[in-house]
């Protein structure tokens, strides 16, 4: 039997390392999971590792991996160095054991680097240095929702790693999607200027890269579904874009096509996936572009 072993009571870095090995550590998807006393080992067995690097020891019929507890070497806790965890040390050690990567390995590897970077910031609290860290908006991230499950329901181990194992599979798919939205903007992003700022537009299939555009400065953002021809332009909150005759204009050009104009004229929807009834637009990219750098 395969066994992973972490302690009590798991924070985000010995949740992420048991998330690693199930996920990326080939056989070890079913392996049972058990948790000790922070610092202590399975059994309290002495280390009898014969490789320092290897973290799999054989304890009679089963192979155990002991991560983030019993100081061996996923362990991080024999050393001072802040830029590294027992999550930097399980994904390096995954690597190692693996030869050639396909291309889409390269960027979901890509994402797995920039979560496990995150959680070793937070294992050694730079959280602390985040731009205001009191900030309510932070509550909502995993190591908060982390510290209330352990508030609401005590004592439950598995549930925490199942629950945030989960969860990280979700930030899995962000993050790659984030990696391709960046690509999507410095390889083929369309930069326009308006009386108001700068914009971009895309046809594109991830909607990522508005939001991304939009943290990164430009004030509008047009993205075009090249398979359902939807189209989805956003300005800034905090702009002066007032996307009303933008609406009418468009209205006349394509009518047969369904618009929607937010309330807040920020946000103008031609098709989505909460209306799935709306008509995309006939118009290609380039028209509603001059369309918006007239505005």
């Amino acid at each position: 039997m395969k066994i992973i072993v972490t302690h009590d009571s798991p924070d985000m870095d010995a949740i992420t390392s048991v998330w690693l090995i199930k996920k990326f550590l080939s056989g070890w998807d079913q392996a049972m999971l058990k948790f000790v006393p922070a610092g202590e080992r399975f059994k309290n067995i002495k280390y009898q590792i014969s490789n320092i690097k290897n973290p799999i020891e054989e304890m009679g019929e089963d192979e155990v991996i002991h991560v983030d507890t019993g100081l061996g070497p996923l362990d991080h806790h024999q050393t001072a160095d802040e830029e590294i965890s027992a999550a930097s040390l399980t994904w390096d050690f995954i690597q190692d054991q693996r030869s050639k990567i396909s291309e889409r390995e390269k960027t979901r590897d890509q994402a797995v680097d920039r979560i496990v970077k995150v959680v070793v910031d937070i294992d050694h609290f730079k959280e602390v240095f985040w731009e205001n860290p009191t900030a309510d908006h932070l509550e909502f991230s995993l190591v908060s929702i982390l510290d209330g499950l352990k508030l609401q329901k005590p004592d439950q181990n598995n549930y925490y790693t199942e629950f945030i194992s989960e969860a990280l599979d979700a930030l899995l798919v962000e993050f790659e999607n984030r990696i391709w939205a960046e690509e999507e903007i410095e390889k083929r992003g369309i930069e326009f200027e308006t009386r108001n700022g700068r914009g971009m537009g895309f046809e594109t299939v991830n909607d990522s890269v508005i939001k991304l555009a939009q943290k990164m400065g430009y004030v509008l953002v047009v993205r075009k579904d090249p398979r359902k021809g939807y189209v989805r332009i956003k300005a800034r909150p905090e702009s002066k874009v007032d996307l009303t005759l933008v609406f009418e204009k468009l209205s006349k050009m394509d009518p047969d096509a369904t618009w929607f104009l937010h309330i807040s004229k920020k946000m103008l929807l031609n098709g989505s996936v909460k209306n799935p009834k709306m008509r995309p637009t006939k118009l290609k990219l380039g028209d509603i572009i001059k369309v918006l750098e007239g505005l």
